[in-house]
């Protein structure tokens, strides 16, 4: 991959914060920056914005709240509801409520796979082996 170098001019106390956050994963103001800039610029532009801004602050977490995010799941409860929805749905049509109910369990599970995935990316940026699945099981 080519790089290309970059100059950017930053107010002192963004400086202090970048410096601080690089201090705190133990990586260089380069590489945070860097890997800031690549979740600012996601391909997933069609997501709503706080969803964005969330995925893009991931960046700045350290190692450990990563590996913590990488593990999030839906609450079991959460899980058999959707599976008993859909359970419904193959059955039966389901009531308005239980479409809106639906569709807010399938809108969580995404955004929380989405973070999930993030997650992972910046594990890997950070130099993390992921090619174990049994990593990401939810820690109960």
């Amino acid at each position: 991959m080519t790089v290309h170098p970059v100059t950017v001019n930053l107010a002192e106390p963004i400086y202090r914060r970048v410096q601080r956050a690089a201090e705190r994963t133990q990586r260089s103001m380069e590489q945070l920056i860097g890997d800031a800039l690549a979740a600012l610029t996601p391909e997933h532009a069609e997501l709503p914005a706080d969803l964005q801004t969330a995925l893009a602050q991931m960046a700045y977490l350290n190692d450990a709240a990563l590996w913590q995010a990488a593990r999030t799941a839906l609450q079991l409860e959460q899980q058999q509801r959707l599976a008993a929805l859909h359970d419904q749905q193959q059955r039966a049509r389901l009531s308005p409520a239980e479409q809106a109910e639906e569709q807010a369990l399938l809108k969580l599970y995404r955004e929380t796979q989405l973070v999930r995935a993030q997650a992972v990316v910046l594990l890997m940026q950070r130099g993390y082996d992921v090619a174990d699945p049994e990593q990401f099981a939810p820690v109960v």
